[in-house]
């Protein structure tokens, strides 16, 4: 790639997070009677989605430990009786009563949380790597984050949307793209700073967009990527600017974040093939980057309001009527 473009940065100016490097994932575990959770439960060093949900509860106290520095996001998405939940912190035991849904907790895995429930229950646990919050930080002009604040059985009406808008796609097979995932780390983490950080100062934000050489270069990127499977510290190390940084700028941009472009990109392509009568809607869908044919037609329904086997009949009549004279 020629490196001479005007206002291109130097390459090593874009330090991205170690923990930016292993792929995000989301997993939903279902345990019952006979299913046994190891104490410590240790999670990956990346950033991660898990539900965990019981129809039994936990026999024993459980550990939950990070291979990297990271905060723990835990989300109820059933209540809770009282006396049938515990969560403890640097071994001290936090008051509870019932939980009700969608309470939040925020800690710090450096306090080693460990948690118990005597009765069914259904959570979601987010493992945000603190070296992604500080990337996002730095950007935000937040400076240096001492710390987060400790929350137990918070009513965090933000949290509670976010949880609900990834809920549906947690454990399925068509999962959301790394490409969303990375997105999603991103708001869940700007959120985390703002509500739970301990800020030393806010500097001075720049606003402005992609230059033009980025734009076209994580077009680029993106449009040969349609399957989603492409980090943004990809295309951001392509245009020379940290994950959060290229993020917001791609947004000024283009007016929606990456990952939505994508969306947009692929139902172009997949238009295209649609006009070709003689190719299968499952070939298609693999074309357009898709992950199968369900996965397709979802979307396809959502963006252009018809499914694409009614897009394809309705072209082909309008390229059979008979022109106006």
């Amino acid at each position: 790639m020629n490196k001479t473009h005007t206002g291109e940065q130097n390459r090593d100016s874009a330090r991205l997070p170690e923990a930016w490097s292993e792929d995000p994932f989301t997993t939903h575990i279902k345990l019952d009677r006979n299913s046994s959770v190891p104490s410590p439960f240790r999670t990956p060093g990346t950033f991660t989605v898990t539900r965990l949900e019981s129809s039994a509860g936990l026999p024993d106290r459980i550990t939950k430990l990070s291979s990297v520095p990271a905060l723990l996001v835990s989300i109820s998405l059933k209540s809770l009786p009282v006396h049938s939940y515990q969560v403890w912190v640097a071994d001290k035991v936090m008051p509870t009563s019932t939980i009700p849904p969608f309470r939040s907790n925020v800690i710090d895995f450096d306090s080693e949380p460990s948690c118990w429930a005597g009765k069914a229950f259904d959570y979601v646990h987010y493992t945000v790597p603190r070296v992604e919050l500080d990337d996002i930080a730095a950007d935000l002009g937040f400076g240096h984050v001492r710390s987060y604040r400790l929350s137990v059985v918070e009513d965090d009406l933000v949290l509670a949307q976010i949880t609900r808008s990834i809920l549906p796609f947690i454990g399925r097979r068509d999962a959301p793209s790394l490409l969303a995932l990375d997105q999603f780390s991103l708001i869940l983490g700007a959120h985390l700073l703002q509500r739970y950080g301990v800020l030393e100062k806010m500097g001075k934000v720049s606003k402005g967009g992609l230059a033009p050489w980025q734009k076209r270069r994580a077009a680029e990127l993106l449009r040969e990527n349609l399957n989603g499977r492409i980090r943004l510290t990809d295309v951001a190390r392509e245009c020379s600017l940290s994950v959060s940084h290229f993020a917001r700028s791609f947004k000024a941009t283009f007016g929606m974040a990456p990952h939505r472009w994508l969306i947009g990109r692929r139902i172009e392509r997949a238009k295209e093939l649609l006009r070709q009568r003689a190719t299968p809607i499952a070939d298609i869908a693999i074309q357009s980057g898709f992950g199968d044919q369900a996965a397709f037609t979802r979307t396809f329904r959502q963006v252009m309001g018809i499914s694409p086997g009614q897009w394809r009949r309705y072209i082909a009549a309008r390229a059979i009527e008979p022109k106006e004279l």
